[in-house]
Protein backbone atom coordinates (compact mmCIF):
# COMPACT_ATOMS: atom_id res chain seq x y z
CA UNK A 1 0.00 0.00 0.00
CA UNK A 2 1.44 3.46 -0.91
CA UNK A 3 2.70 5.62 1.93
CA UNK A 4 0.68 8.78 2.63
CA UNK A 5 2.54 12.12 2.52
CA UNK A 6 3.77 13.30 5.89
CA UNK A 7 1.84 16.59 5.73
CA UNK A 8 -1.58 15.03 5.25
CA UNK A 9 -2.36 14.30 8.90
CA UNK A 10 -0.42 17.10 10.51
CA UNK A 11 -2.34 19.39 12.85
CA UNK A 12 -1.09 22.33 10.79
CA UNK A 13 -2.92 20.96 7.74
CA UNK A 14 -6.28 20.88 9.51
CA UNK A 15 -5.61 24.30 11.06
CA UNK A 16 -4.93 25.65 7.58
CA UNK A 17 -8.24 24.23 6.33
CA UNK A 18 -10.09 25.96 9.16
CA UNK A 19 -8.32 29.27 8.44
CA UNK A 20 -9.20 29.01 4.75
CA UNK A 21 -12.85 28.35 5.63
CA UNK A 22 -12.98 31.33 7.99
CA UNK A 23 -11.32 33.56 5.38
CA UNK A 24 -13.90 32.49 2.81
CA UNK A 25 -16.74 33.28 5.24
CA UNK A 26 -15.25 36.70 6.02
CA UNK A 27 -14.85 37.39 2.30
CA UNK A 28 -18.51 36.58 1.66
CA UNK A 29 -19.59 38.80 4.57
CA UNK A 30 -17.51 41.71 3.26
CA UNK A 31 -18.94 41.22 -0.22
CA UNK A 32 -22.51 41.32 1.09
CA UNK A 33 -21.83 44.44 3.18
CA UNK A 34 -20.03 46.55 0.59
CA UNK A 35 -21.78 49.49 -1.07
CA UNK A 36 -23.68 48.85 -4.28
CA UNK A 37 -22.79 51.28 -7.08
CA UNK A 38 -25.66 52.06 -9.46
CA UNK A 39 -25.47 53.98 -12.73
CA UNK A 40 -28.13 56.68 -13.06
CA UNK A 41 -29.06 58.47 -16.31
CA UNK A 42 -29.99 62.12 -15.67
CA UNK A 43 -31.71 64.68 -17.93
CA UNK A 44 -32.53 67.30 -19.03
CA UNK A 45 -29.16 68.98 -18.68
CA UNK A 46 -30.75 72.44 -18.23
CA UNK A 47 -33.42 71.20 -15.82
CA UNK A 48 -33.49 70.95 -12.04
CA UNK A 49 -32.97 67.18 -11.94
CA UNK A 50 -29.16 67.15 -12.46
CA UNK A 51 -28.63 69.32 -9.38
CA UNK A 52 -31.06 67.17 -7.37
CA UNK A 53 -29.39 63.87 -8.30
CA UNK A 54 -25.92 65.37 -7.69
CA UNK A 55 -27.03 66.47 -4.21
CA UNK A 56 -28.48 63.01 -3.56
CA UNK A 57 -25.28 61.30 -4.70
CA UNK A 58 -23.17 63.57 -2.50
CA UNK A 59 -25.41 62.84 0.50
CA UNK A 60 -25.00 59.10 -0.10
CA UNK A 61 -21.22 59.49 -0.13
CA UNK A 62 -21.13 61.68 2.97
CA UNK A 63 -23.32 59.28 4.93
CA UNK A 64 -21.38 56.21 3.70
CA UNK A 65 -24.63 54.63 2.63
CA UNK A 66 -24.80 51.15 1.15
CA UNK A 67 -25.81 52.70 -2.20
CA UNK A 68 -23.58 54.90 -4.38
CA UNK A 69 -24.44 56.59 -7.66
CA UNK A 70 -22.51 56.96 -10.91
CA UNK A 71 -24.10 59.77 -12.91
CA UNK A 72 -24.53 59.76 -16.70
CA UNK A 73 -25.75 63.11 -18.05
CA UNK A 74 -27.94 63.52 -21.13
CA UNK A 75 -29.44 66.48 -22.95
CA UNK A 76 -33.01 65.17 -23.12
CA UNK A 77 -35.20 62.86 -21.06
CA UNK A 78 -35.75 60.70 -24.12
CA UNK A 79 -32.04 59.85 -24.02
CA UNK A 80 -32.00 59.12 -20.29
CA UNK A 81 -35.03 56.84 -20.65
CA UNK A 82 -33.35 55.06 -23.56
CA UNK A 83 -30.23 54.51 -21.42
CA UNK A 84 -32.36 52.67 -18.86
CA UNK A 85 -34.18 50.70 -21.54
CA UNK A 86 -31.04 49.45 -23.29
CA UNK A 87 -29.22 48.54 -20.08
CA UNK A 88 -26.68 51.36 -19.89
CA UNK A 89 -28.17 52.55 -16.60
CA UNK A 90 -29.75 51.01 -13.50
CA UNK A 91 -31.73 54.14 -12.67
CA UNK A 92 -32.95 57.02 -14.79
CA UNK A 93 -34.81 60.31 -14.68
CA UNK A 94 -37.81 59.64 -16.93
CA UNK A 95 -40.72 61.66 -18.19
CA UNK A 96 -43.30 58.99 -19.14
CA UNK A 97 -45.16 61.07 -21.71
CA UNK A 98 -41.91 61.41 -23.69
CA UNK A 99 -40.59 57.85 -23.45
CA UNK A 100 -41.60 55.21 -20.95
CA UNK A 101 -38.90 52.50 -20.77
CA UNK A 102 -40.23 48.98 -21.23
CA UNK A 103 -38.17 47.82 -18.27
CA UNK A 104 -38.75 50.87 -16.06
CA UNK A 105 -40.63 50.92 -12.74
CA UNK A 106 -41.21 54.03 -10.64
CA UNK A 107 -39.38 54.64 -7.36
CA UNK A 108 -40.40 58.25 -6.73
CA UNK A 109 -41.79 61.34 -8.39
CA UNK A 110 -39.06 63.96 -8.56
CA UNK A 111 -41.24 66.73 -9.87
CA UNK A 112 -44.90 67.08 -10.83
CA UNK A 113 -45.57 69.60 -13.56
CA UNK A 114 -48.80 71.37 -14.42
CA UNK A 115 -49.60 73.06 -17.70
CA UNK A 116 -50.27 76.66 -16.61
CA UNK A 117 -51.72 79.00 -19.23
CA UNK A 118 -52.10 82.51 -17.85
CA UNK A 119 -53.53 85.71 -19.33
CA UNK A 120 -54.64 89.07 -17.91
CA UNK A 121 -58.02 89.38 -16.25
CA UNK A 122 -60.72 90.05 -18.81
CA UNK A 123 -58.97 88.28 -21.69
CA UNK A 124 -61.67 85.64 -21.66
CA UNK A 125 -59.10 82.87 -22.15
CA UNK A 126 -60.34 80.54 -19.42
CA UNK A 127 -60.49 77.24 -21.31
CA UNK A 128 -58.69 75.47 -24.13
CA UNK A 129 -61.39 76.16 -26.74
CA UNK A 130 -60.88 79.88 -26.00
CA UNK A 131 -57.29 79.59 -27.29
CA UNK A 132 -58.53 79.27 -30.88
CA UNK A 133 -56.99 81.98 -33.05
CA UNK A 134 -54.69 83.17 -30.23
CA UNK A 135 -50.93 83.60 -29.94
CA UNK A 136 -49.45 81.64 -27.08
CA UNK A 137 -46.05 82.54 -25.64
CA UNK A 138 -43.72 79.84 -24.41
CA UNK A 139 -40.12 79.77 -23.22
CA UNK A 140 -37.44 78.23 -25.43
CA UNK A 141 -39.51 75.09 -25.17
CA UNK A 142 -38.26 71.55 -25.00
CA UNK A 143 -39.61 69.01 -27.45
CA UNK A 144 -41.34 67.21 -24.56
CA UNK A 145 -43.37 70.32 -23.68
CA UNK A 146 -44.19 70.91 -27.33
CA UNK A 147 -45.69 67.45 -27.80
CA UNK A 148 -47.70 67.68 -24.59
CA UNK A 149 -49.23 70.97 -25.68
CA UNK A 150 -49.83 69.72 -29.22
CA UNK A 151 -51.65 66.61 -27.98
CA UNK A 152 -53.96 68.57 -25.68
CA UNK A 153 -54.79 71.10 -28.39
CA UNK A 154 -55.48 68.24 -30.81
CA UNK A 155 -58.01 66.88 -28.30
CA UNK A 156 -59.93 70.13 -28.78
CA UNK A 157 -59.46 70.02 -32.58
CA UNK A 158 -56.96 72.85 -32.55
CA UNK A 159 -53.79 72.95 -34.63
CA UNK A 160 -50.51 74.16 -33.16
CA UNK A 161 -48.57 76.55 -35.35
CA UNK A 162 -44.87 77.03 -34.61
CA UNK A 163 -43.70 79.23 -37.51
CA UNK A 164 -43.57 82.96 -36.92
CA UNK A 165 -46.05 84.84 -39.06
CA UNK A 166 -47.53 88.30 -39.22
CA UNK A 167 -50.83 87.19 -40.72
CA UNK A 168 -53.80 86.58 -38.40
CA UNK A 169 -53.97 83.22 -36.68
CA UNK A 170 -56.47 80.82 -38.29
CA UNK A 171 -59.61 80.22 -36.27
CA UNK A 172 -58.78 76.54 -35.74
CA UNK A 173 -55.15 77.12 -34.74
CA UNK A 174 -52.98 78.36 -31.89
CA UNK A 175 -49.73 80.09 -32.78
CA UNK A 176 -46.77 79.32 -30.51
CA UNK A 177 -44.36 82.23 -29.98
CA UNK A 178 -40.98 81.70 -28.31
CA UNK A 179 -40.61 84.23 -25.48
CA UNK A 180 -38.65 83.98 -22.26
CA UNK A 181 -40.70 83.80 -19.08
CA UNK A 182 -39.29 87.09 -17.81
CA UNK A 183 -40.64 88.78 -20.95
CA UNK A 184 -44.12 87.28 -20.69
CA UNK A 185 -45.79 90.34 -19.14
CA UNK A 186 -44.28 92.91 -21.56
CA UNK A 187 -45.14 90.66 -24.52
CA UNK A 188 -48.78 90.46 -23.42
CA UNK A 189 -48.87 94.19 -22.77
CA UNK A 190 -47.46 94.88 -26.24
CA UNK A 191 -50.04 92.54 -27.85
CA UNK A 192 -47.33 90.24 -29.21
CA UNK A 193 -49.02 87.33 -27.45
CA UNK A 194 -52.43 86.79 -25.89
CA UNK A 195 -51.44 84.33 -23.16
CA UNK A 196 -48.41 82.52 -21.85
CA UNK A 197 -47.94 78.80 -21.19
CA UNK A 198 -45.46 77.22 -18.83
CA UNK A 199 -45.23 73.54 -17.98
CA UNK A 200 -43.88 73.75 -14.47
CA UNK A 201 -44.51 72.73 -10.87
CA UNK A 202 -47.40 74.97 -9.85
CA UNK A 203 -45.81 75.82 -6.50
CA UNK A 204 -42.35 76.52 -7.92
CA UNK A 205 -40.88 80.03 -7.47
CA UNK A 206 -40.77 80.53 -11.27
CA UNK A 207 -44.50 79.76 -11.49
CA UNK A 208 -45.28 82.30 -8.77
CA UNK A 209 -43.06 84.89 -10.45
CA UNK A 210 -44.87 84.35 -13.78
CA UNK A 211 -48.28 84.75 -12.16
CA UNK A 212 -47.21 87.92 -10.32
CA UNK A 213 -45.86 89.44 -13.52
CA UNK A 214 -49.01 88.74 -15.55
CA UNK A 215 -51.45 89.78 -12.83
CA UNK A 216 -49.62 93.09 -12.58
CA UNK A 217 -50.72 93.98 -16.10
CA UNK A 218 -54.35 94.49 -15.16
CA UNK A 219 -55.81 96.99 -12.73
CA UNK A 220 -57.73 94.41 -10.74
CA UNK A 221 -54.67 92.37 -9.80
CA UNK A 222 -56.31 89.27 -11.17
CA UNK A 223 -55.64 86.98 -14.10
CA UNK A 224 -57.25 84.14 -16.00
CA UNK A 225 -55.99 80.57 -15.77
CA UNK A 226 -56.96 78.12 -18.49
CA UNK A 227 -59.03 75.31 -17.06
CA UNK A 228 -59.19 71.77 -18.49
CA UNK A 229 -62.55 70.53 -17.21
CA UNK A 230 -62.23 67.37 -19.28
CA UNK A 231 -58.93 66.45 -17.64
CA UNK A 232 -60.13 62.95 -16.69
CA UNK A 233 -61.14 62.23 -20.28
CA UNK A 234 -57.83 63.68 -21.53
CA UNK A 235 -55.93 61.35 -19.24
CA UNK A 236 -57.88 58.38 -20.57
CA UNK A 237 -56.81 59.38 -24.06
CA UNK A 238 -53.22 60.18 -23.07
CA UNK A 239 -52.61 57.83 -20.10
CA UNK A 240 -48.99 58.85 -19.58
CA UNK A 241 -50.07 62.34 -18.59
CA UNK A 242 -51.70 63.08 -15.27
CA UNK A 243 -54.50 65.21 -13.98
CA UNK A 244 -53.38 68.16 -11.86
CA UNK A 245 -55.44 70.45 -9.68
CA UNK A 246 -54.14 73.92 -8.88
CA UNK A 247 -55.70 74.64 -5.48
CA UNK A 248 -57.59 77.85 -4.87
CA UNK A 249 -55.41 80.49 -3.26
CA UNK A 250 -52.09 78.90 -4.27
CA UNK A 251 -50.80 82.20 -5.67
CA UNK A 252 -52.25 84.47 -3.02
CA UNK A 253 -54.96 84.74 -0.44
CA UNK A 254 -56.02 88.37 -0.71
CA UNK A 255 -57.53 88.36 -3.17
CA UNK A 256 -57.56 84.60 -3.43
CA UNK A 257 -55.79 83.50 -6.58
CA UNK A 258 -57.00 81.42 -8.23
CA UNK A 259 -60.47 82.03 -6.87
CA UNK A 260 -61.32 78.33 -7.07
CA UNK A 261 -59.58 75.07 -7.91
CA UNK A 262 -58.34 74.92 -11.49
CA UNK A 263 -58.17 71.57 -13.24
CA UNK A 264 -55.42 71.07 -15.74
CA UNK A 265 -53.10 68.35 -16.99
CA UNK A 266 -49.39 67.83 -16.63
CA UNK A 267 -46.49 65.47 -16.67
CA UNK A 268 -44.07 64.14 -14.10
CA UNK A 269 -40.35 63.62 -13.90
CA UNK A 270 -39.82 60.28 -12.23
CA UNK A 271 -36.92 58.33 -10.81
CA UNK A 272 -37.25 54.89 -12.36
CA UNK A 273 -35.32 51.67 -11.82
CA UNK A 274 -34.93 48.68 -14.08
CA UNK A 275 -37.55 46.05 -13.31
CA UNK A 276 -34.89 43.41 -12.69
CA UNK A 277 -33.39 45.36 -9.78
CA UNK A 278 -33.78 43.44 -6.53
CA UNK A 279 -36.49 44.63 -4.15
CA UNK A 280 -33.93 45.16 -1.39
CA UNK A 281 -31.75 47.48 -3.50
CA UNK A 282 -34.76 49.38 -4.86
CA UNK A 283 -36.10 49.83 -1.31
CA UNK A 284 -32.72 51.16 -0.17
CA UNK A 285 -32.54 53.66 -3.05
CA UNK A 286 -36.06 54.90 -2.27
CA UNK A 287 -35.43 55.08 1.48
CA UNK A 288 -32.21 57.06 1.09
CA UNK A 289 -33.86 59.45 -1.38
CA UNK A 290 -36.52 60.46 1.13
CA UNK A 291 -34.38 60.27 4.26
CA UNK A 292 -31.69 62.47 2.67
CA UNK A 293 -34.13 64.91 1.10
CA UNK A 294 -33.46 67.50 3.81
CA UNK A 295 -29.72 67.31 3.23
CA UNK A 296 -30.21 67.56 -0.53
CA UNK A 297 -32.52 70.57 -0.08
CA UNK A 298 -29.57 72.55 1.26
CA UNK A 299 -28.02 72.27 -2.20
CA UNK A 300 -31.16 72.61 -4.36
CA UNK A 301 -34.80 73.54 -3.85
CA UNK A 302 -35.75 70.74 -6.23
CA UNK A 303 -35.45 68.29 -3.32
CA UNK A 304 -38.55 69.87 -1.76
CA UNK A 305 -40.76 68.57 -4.58
CA UNK A 306 -39.78 64.88 -4.34
CA UNK A 307 -42.80 62.81 -3.38
CA UNK A 308 -44.07 59.25 -3.31
CA UNK A 309 -46.31 58.17 -6.20
CA UNK A 310 -49.94 57.97 -5.16
CA UNK A 311 -51.69 54.60 -5.01
CA UNK A 312 -54.45 53.00 -3.00
CA UNK A 313 -53.50 49.32 -2.88
CA UNK A 314 -50.42 47.27 -3.66
CA UNK A 315 -52.24 45.63 -6.54
CA UNK A 316 -53.15 49.02 -7.97
CA UNK A 317 -49.54 50.19 -7.61
CA UNK A 318 -47.99 47.24 -9.44
CA UNK A 319 -50.66 47.04 -12.15
CA UNK A 320 -50.95 50.74 -12.91
CA UNK A 321 -50.25 52.18 -16.34
CA UNK A 322 -46.99 53.46 -14.91
CA UNK A 323 -46.22 50.73 -12.33
CA UNK A 324 -44.33 51.24 -9.08
CA UNK A 325 -41.35 49.04 -8.27
CA UNK A 326 -42.17 46.42 -5.58
CA UNK A 327 -39.05 47.50 -3.69
CA UNK A 328 -40.36 51.08 -3.45
CA UNK A 329 -43.69 49.71 -2.21
CA UNK A 330 -41.79 47.77 0.47
CA UNK A 331 -40.39 51.07 1.72
CA UNK A 332 -43.66 52.98 1.51
CA UNK A 333 -45.49 50.24 3.40
CA UNK A 334 -42.61 49.70 5.85
CA UNK A 335 -42.12 46.10 4.81
CA UNK A 336 -38.40 46.29 4.10
CA UNK A 337 -36.37 43.18 4.69
CA UNK A 338 -33.63 43.01 7.30
CA UNK A 339 -30.17 41.55 6.77
CA UNK A 340 -31.26 38.00 7.59
CA UNK A 341 -34.35 38.25 5.37
CA UNK A 342 -32.35 39.67 2.47
CA UNK A 343 -29.49 37.23 2.63
CA UNK A 344 -31.26 34.36 4.40
CA UNK A 345 -30.93 31.98 1.47
CA UNK A 346 -27.25 32.85 1.06
CA UNK A 347 -26.57 32.48 4.79
CA UNK A 348 -28.41 29.17 4.86
CA UNK A 349 -26.37 27.96 1.91
CA UNK A 350 -23.13 29.10 3.56
CA UNK A 351 -24.10 27.36 6.80
CA UNK A 352 -24.91 24.19 4.89
CA UNK A 353 -21.60 24.40 3.04
CA UNK A 354 -19.72 25.05 6.28
CA UNK A 355 -21.40 22.05 7.92
CA UNK A 356 -20.65 19.92 4.91
CA UNK A 357 -17.04 21.08 4.88
CA UNK A 358 -16.66 20.32 8.59
CA UNK A 359 -18.13 16.87 8.08
CA UNK A 360 -15.88 16.27 5.09
CA UNK A 361 -12.79 17.33 7.04
CA UNK A 362 -13.78 15.11 9.98
CA UNK A 363 -14.41 12.17 7.64
CA UNK A 364 -11.13 12.78 5.85
CA UNK A 365 -9.23 12.92 9.11
CA UNK A 366 -10.90 9.75 10.32
CA UNK A 367 -10.26 8.03 7.02
CA UNK A 368 -6.60 9.02 6.95
CA UNK A 369 -6.18 7.89 10.55
CA UNK A 370 -7.73 4.57 9.58
CA UNK A 371 -5.31 4.27 6.69
CA UNK A 372 -2.41 4.92 9.03
CA UNK A 373 -3.66 2.25 11.45
CA UNK A 374 -3.88 -0.12 8.53
CA UNK A 375 -0.33 0.77 7.60
CA UNK A 376 0.88 0.02 11.15
CA UNK A 377 -0.90 -3.32 10.97
CA UNK A 378 0.80 -4.01 7.64
CA UNK A 379 4.19 -3.13 9.14
CA UNK A 380 3.55 -5.44 12.08
CA UNK A 381 2.47 -8.30 9.78
CA UNK A 382 5.55 -7.77 7.62
CA UNK A 383 7.83 -7.93 10.68
CA UNK A 384 6.24 -11.23 11.69
CA UNK A 385 6.73 -12.53 8.13
CA UNK A 386 10.40 -11.49 8.25
CA UNK A 387 10.81 -13.43 11.51
CA UNK A 388 9.45 -16.59 9.92
CA UNK A 389 11.33 -16.03 6.65
CA UNK A 390 14.69 -15.45 8.34
CA UNK A 391 14.67 -18.88 10.04
CA UNK A 392 14.71 -20.62 6.67
CA UNK A 393 17.51 -18.56 5.12
CA UNK A 394 21.22 -19.43 5.05
CA UNK A 395 22.33 -16.87 2.46
CA UNK A 396 24.16 -13.99 4.25
CA UNK A 397 23.14 -11.47 1.57
CA UNK A 398 19.45 -12.38 1.83
CA UNK A 399 19.63 -12.12 5.62
CA UNK A 400 21.34 -8.71 5.30
CA UNK A 401 18.53 -7.45 3.07
CA UNK A 402 15.99 -8.51 5.71
CA UNK A 403 17.96 -6.56 8.31
CA UNK A 404 17.87 -3.43 6.14
CA UNK A 405 14.12 -3.84 5.61
CA UNK A 406 13.57 -4.11 9.38
CA UNK A 407 15.43 -0.83 9.89
CA UNK A 408 13.26 0.91 7.25
CA UNK A 409 10.07 -0.39 8.83
CA UNK A 410 11.26 0.76 12.25
CA UNK A 411 11.99 4.26 10.86
CA UNK A 412 8.51 4.42 9.36
CA UNK A 413 6.97 3.51 12.71
CA UNK A 414 9.02 6.18 14.50
CA UNK A 415 7.91 8.86 12.02
CA UNK A 416 4.30 7.84 12.43
CA UNK A 417 4.59 8.05 16.23
CA UNK A 418 5.95 11.60 15.89
CA UNK A 419 2.94 12.64 13.80
CA UNK A 420 0.30 11.12 16.04
CA UNK A 421 -0.07 9.27 19.29
CA UNK A 422 -0.50 5.50 18.99
CA UNK A 423 -2.49 3.55 21.53
CA UNK A 424 -0.42 1.52 24.03
CA UNK A 425 -1.46 -1.88 22.71
CA UNK A 426 -0.52 -1.05 19.10
CA UNK A 427 2.77 0.53 20.19
CA UNK A 428 3.65 -2.49 22.35
CA UNK A 429 2.77 -4.94 19.57
CA UNK A 430 4.87 -3.20 16.93
CA UNK A 431 7.78 -2.79 19.36
CA UNK A 432 7.77 -6.52 20.16
CA UNK A 433 7.54 -7.32 16.46
CA UNK A 434 10.59 -5.12 15.69
CA UNK A 435 12.68 -6.56 18.50
CA UNK A 436 11.73 -10.15 17.66
CA UNK A 437 12.52 -9.69 13.97
CA UNK A 438 15.89 -8.11 14.75
CA UNK A 439 16.82 -10.85 17.22
CA UNK A 440 15.81 -13.60 14.81
CA UNK A 441 17.75 -12.03 11.94
CA UNK A 442 20.80 -11.61 14.20
CA UNK A 443 20.67 -15.30 15.20
CA UNK A 444 20.28 -16.39 11.57
CA UNK A 445 23.22 -14.21 10.51
CA UNK A 446 25.39 -15.82 13.21
CA UNK A 447 24.41 -19.33 12.11
CA UNK A 448 25.08 -18.51 8.46
CA UNK A 449 28.52 -17.16 9.34
CA UNK A 450 29.51 -20.26 11.40
CA UNK A 451 31.89 -22.77 9.64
Amino acid sequence: MPTLPDWVLRRETFAALIVVGLAAAIGVALYLSQATTLTIAVAPRDGTEPALIKAYADALDQNRANIRLKILSFEDVRESAAALQDGRADLAVVRPDVLLPKNGLTLAILRDQAMLIVSPDGSGITGFPKLAGKRLGIAAHRSADFWLLKNILAYYNLVLETEAATVPVPANAVRLVAIDGAEAAPAIRDKRIDAYVSIIAASAPKARALVEAVRGIGRTGKLDLVDVPDSDAVIERFPRLQAVTVPAGLFGGRPKLPGEDVKTVGASYRLMARASMSRAVAADVTQHLFEMRTAAAEATDAAEYVQAPAYETTVAATSARIPIHPGAIDYFEREQHGFVERYGDTLYLLAALAGGLASAVAWLRQRLASLRRERIDEVTDRLLDITDQARSLRDPDAIARLSVEIDKLAIEVVRDIRRRELDARTLAAVSIAIETARATVADCRAEAAAP
